[in-house]
């Protein structure tokens, strides 16, 4: 005679549900409301149009880029230049910074990529047909769990307590934001189920704080600055069409 234990039992149901789930998931369609393609702004990880500032140390993974500022609006990261001045480098990042007063072909690089940027951000812009939300809770989406889709807000949005975007590699969520964002100290953007930063883009038309020690997760297209207080990070870009200031943060390329 065979003796199951009841918890032996369930847990094995739960693991054949969870993983019949997962094979229905790989052969479903993408949820949300598809990708922006943000085409050059996407060789960089920090992108802005009047400068970039760090309190030392941050730590960034990718390429950083200004234009049409010039180099000298890079500031706090003691830079070095290469040997044909096309780019610089700095400790505090593990790629390159670019600026428009760069030598060639930088300049041009430059001015296509911030171009692209433009473009990206009025594409989320003018998604129509939002999905689910429109002013939930007036902006307030801590404590709250987000499938892939598209939310419109005529709100500041801001994080009180962290917040869940639940969905697949392949789901694409899009958040337009009419006025400013925030999200508080010590507070997260959780990801679950498979989603991934590189497909949830923010598009933000005024200013972004980031609180003390927060964590973000996506693709930043703001229309003014953003500002990271001190040991925040985001996994995903900082486009902006004005500045980023950085308080000893970490800017990870997803």
């Amino acid at each position: 005679m065979v003796y199951c234990h009841q918890t032996t039992i369930v847990c094995l149901i739960v693991a054949a549900l969870l993983a019949h789930s997962t094979e229905a998931n790989r052969n479903c369609a993408a949820q949300g409301p598809g990708t922006v393609n943000i085409s050059t702004a996407g060789d960089f990880v920090i992108l802005a149009k009047s400068g970039v500032s760090t309190v030392p140390h941050s730590v960034i993974t990718g390429d950083v880029g200004v234009s049409p500022a010039a180099q000298t609006y890079l500031t706090g990261f003691s830079l070095t230049s290469d040997g044909d001045t096309k780019y610089s480098r700095s400790t505090q990042v593990t790629g390159k910074l670019y600026a428009a007063d760069d030598a060639d072909p930088t300049p041009a690089k430059m001015t296509t990529a911030i171009a692209d940027m433009m473009s990206a951000y009025t594409n989320a812009n003018d998604r129509t047909h939002p999905d689910l939300l429109w002013d939930h809770n007036a902006g307030l989406l801590g404590g709250t769990t987000l499938p892939p889709g598209l939310y419109k807000f005529g709100t500041k949005v801001s994080f009180a307590t962290n917040c869940t975007l639940i969905g697949s590699p392949v789901d694409t969520w899009i958040f337009t934001i009419t006025k400013g964002m925030s999200i508080a100290t010590n507070k997260h953007i959780i990801l679950a189920g498979g989603a991934l930063a590189r497909n949830i883009v923010w598009a933000v038309a005024e200013d972004i704080s980031f609180g003390a020690g927060s964590h973000f997760e996506g693709i930043i297209l703001g229309a003014t600055s953003a500002l990271f207080k001190t040991g925040s990070s985001i996994n995903g870009r900082v486009l902006m069409q004005t500045s980023v200031k950085l308080q000893s943060a970490t800017v990870t390329v997803p």
